[in-house]
Order: structure tokens, then C-alpha cells, then sequence
């Protein structure tokens, strides 16, 4: 169930809005809300160091990180709620901030029952002066470039070398241009996103109920939109075709896919199915019943390590670490990484920051002391910056090194 949320339990709109009407409200909203949308660049490209390694120097190859199961990379598997994919981030171009569709990690496949579906409406009721439902048609036409966005899973974890994150390209339309036409009444606190989330059979991992409820101001300054393309193709099904939401800088959880309702309430909503399993992963404090109770799920900043390269330099072993940064909402000044506990940190080598989505990319050089066993750590430097899952230790990853 979706803890009585779900968007199919609801009456449906009595309005439909003409493909003239949408376009024209589109129009005027854009002009009053969105001004300057149109003028975003595609995706941002991000260079670091040498993308050679070391001058003069030979790869010999990447030591694996240590302590990490084997599991299927860029493949799917399972089905429905179970169906996975990760993304194989020890690739990662030092020069490219997007993932290949193919390769965009999946934490849900798409419903069977998806196939049924007739002609696809966004429905918008609630609290709202007259209820309507906007076409996919629609929508497409008057989506426009949002930018690349990065989006990690909640459940994100070193059992699958976090492979639940990628960045995208995305095109869509700004929740802020749905809100605007709605008119909504003056109760309306937040709006509860839902989507298709039925299946054939049952999870053995997740539970039904694609679901979560924002407030109307999360959803302006996260500029938060209605994805109807990513890298610019149409949606797949398994990425929430024909049409998913993309909150920048929220976990993946919150992101619903195949949306079918936006429902305007109160401030006395209830949680959603989705937010409470997902609470204990958007670092809640319990599981609270009311929407209101929920911390956002903004993700924090976090840094790690995604691949360890072995050089043969001037005839010497030289090892460098690569890897990248991403959450948060300011730049960070000074990122630091160590080795082992009883090492101080020191300064990460190369480290440009221009944004914080989707992500950036460092590099280190390195020299072990001796073989052995090595955990490697990151932290920000600045005491200000929001950074709980890289203060806890999340990130860490291990290498062991044979040969110095």
C-alpha cells in the first residue's frame, strides 16, 4: 500500500486542460517564474589534473578496492521493485560529468502492468481552485534543458562499490509552472508527488508506493521539475518513462518515477509508505507520521574514491587515487583525504570545485610507505559544511597494496 496516498485512491480531475490552454499558461507562468530556464547549459564538462597521470610515467593497470563483494556492474537484473542496476563509477572519464543512459544506475525496473496503461495524464487536484489533468503531449512541449543533475540512491552502500549514483542531462518543466496554474487554495502547506507503483509480484527488498510529499517552497528552491527526457532522449521505462520527477540535490527516493499525481494538501499530511521505509536511509530522527516531521532529504556533501591507478614512474612504483565530490549546497575550499587512522590528513592534490551538482572530480598522488592494508578516508576541512554520512566514515573504502 501507499499509507493512503497512493494517487489512484483519489477522485479524478474533472478538468482536462486544452493543449491551448497548457501551452498558454505555460507561457505566461515561464515568463513570471522560470525566467532565464530557457538559457541553461547542456552538461558541463569537468577536467582535473592529467588526464595521462604522470608525466613520462606507465598504467600499469587499478588495484581493486578490497572488502567489496562481486556483483553484476552496468547490467540489469531482477524485476519490478527488485530490479537493479549500478553504475561502474571506477570508469568514470576525469573529463565527462554525464552517464550514458545504458549506464544510469536503476534502484526499481519498470511495472509489467506499465504496458496496460492508456494515454498518460499528470493529474493535479486537491487542494487547488479547479482540478485538471496535463497530457504527456503536452508536457514534451513545453518541456525545456534543465541541466545535468546528479542522483544517488539513499540506499547507496560499499556492498554494491556505490554504484546507486549517476549524473544526467535532463529536460522537463518546472514544478514551480504547474503550481502557478493551479491556483492553489490558501491551506495548501505541500504537495504530495505520486506515481505508478503496482506490480505483478511481490518484493522480496521494497515495499509498494511511489510517494512523497514536499513543501511548496522545497519544491521552488530546489528547482524541482517534471523530467520528461535524459541526455536527450525520452525517458526509458525503467527511468520513469513517460514522465519522472527530479528534485536536484535530493536523494534518488524522492525522485518518483512514472508520476501520475500532484495533489495539493495541508500541512497535516500524513507520511508516505516511500518516506518512511526510506527514513532510517534520509538520516530521520525515528519515523515520524507526519510529513511535516521529515527532515528534507537533501543529500550532504560527500567525497570518495573511485578508482586506484598503479604507474611505473621513473622506474618507481607510484600509485593515484581518483575520485569525486558531490551533495551540499556551498563550494567546498579544502578537501583531505588519509590513508589509515594513525595518519594525519593532508591536502587531496587536485581538486577543482566549481558546483556541487552533479559531481566533481579530484586526484591524488600517492606513495605507500610498505604493503599492507589501507583505508581511505576523506573529510572537508571546513567545520560549517554539512557532511554526515563523510564524517561517519560511509565512504570509506579500502585498498591492499602489494607492491611500493
Amino acid at each position: 500500500m501507499n499509507s493512503g496516498c497512493n494517487a489512484q485512491m483519489h477522485e479524478a480531475p474533472k478538468t482536462r486542460l486544452s493543449r491551448r490552454q497548457w501551452l498558454s499558461a505555460c507561457t505566461l507562468a515561464s515568463g513570471a517564474v522560470l525566467c532565464g530556464f530557457e538559457r541553461l547549459p547542456g552538461p558541463r564538462i569537468a577536467t582535473v589534473g592529467q588526464e595521462d597521470g604522470f608525466p613520462g610515467g606507465k598504467k600499469l593497470g587499478v588495484v581493486a578496492f578490497a572488502g567489496e563483494a562481486p556483483v553484476p556492474m552496468e547490467k540489469v537484473f531482477g524485476a519490478g521493485l527488485d530490479g537493479r542496476m549500478y553504475t561502474d563509477l571506477s570508469k568514470l572519464n576525469l573529463r565527462g560529468s554525464i552517464t550514458p543512459t545504458e549506464k544510469f544506475y536503476i534502484r526499481t525496473c519498470a511495472s509489467e502492468l506499465l504496458e496496460g496503461q492508456k494515454a498518460w495524464v499528470v493529474r493535479v487536484s486537491g487542494l487547488v481552485a479547479r482540478p485538471f489533468e496535463l497530457g504527456i503531449e503536452d508536457l514534451k512541449k513545453t518541456a525545456k534543458p534543465m541541466g545535468a543533475h546528479l542522483m544517488e540512491c539513499a540506499g547507496n552502500a560499499r556492498s554494491v562499490h556505490f554504484g546507486l549514483m549517476s549524473a544526467a542531462d535532463w529536460t522537463g518543466v518546472a514544478l514551480s509552472e504547474i503550481l502557478e496554474i493551479a491556483k492553489t487554495k490558501a491551506q495548501t502547506a505541500r504537495a504530495l508527488i505520486s506515481g505508478f507503483d503496482s506490480y505483478t509480484a511481490k518484493s522480496i527488498s521494497s515495499v509498494p508506493g511511489a510517494s512523497w510529499v514536499f513543501t511548496l517552497e522545497e519544491l521552488k528552491s530546489s528547482k524541482a521539475f517534471l523530467a520528461t527526457e535524459m541526455n536527450g532522449s525520452p525517458l526509458t521505462k525503467d527511468h520513469g518513462a513517460p514522465v519522472r520527477l527530479i528534485v536536484p540535490g535530493w536523494y534518488g527516493c524522492a525522485c518518483i518515477k512514472w508520476v501520475n499525481e500532484i495533489r495539493l494538501v495541508d500541512d497535516g499530511a500524513e507520511a508516505t509508505s516511500q518516506m518512511q521505509e526510506f527514513a532510517a536511509r534520509t538520516q530521520q530522527r525515528g519515523v515520524p507520521r507526519l510529513a511535516r516531521d521529515f527532515e528534507p532529504a537533501i543529500m550532504d556533501q560527500a567525497a570518495m574514491p573511485v578508482r586506484i591507478e598503479k604507474w611505473l614512474v621513473d622506474g618507481h612504483i607510484q600509485y593515484r587515487v581518483a575520485g569525486i565530490l558531490w551533495g551540499g549546497s556551498q563550494v567546498v575550499k579544502a578537501l583531505e583525504i588519509r590513508f589509515n587512522p594513525d595518519e594525519d590528513y593532508v591536502a587531496v592534490d587536485s581538486f577543482p570545485q566549481r558546483d556541487n551538482d552533479p559531481w566533481s572530480f579530484w586526484t591524488h598522488a600517492w606513495t605507500p610507505k610498505q604493503p599492507g592494508t589501507y583505508m581511505i578516508r576523506l573529510r572537508i576541512k571546513e567545520p560549517q559544511v554539512v557532511a554526515r554520512r563523510l564524517d561517519a566514515g560511509y565512504y570509506l573504502r579500502t585498498v591492499e597494496i602489494t607492491e611500493v
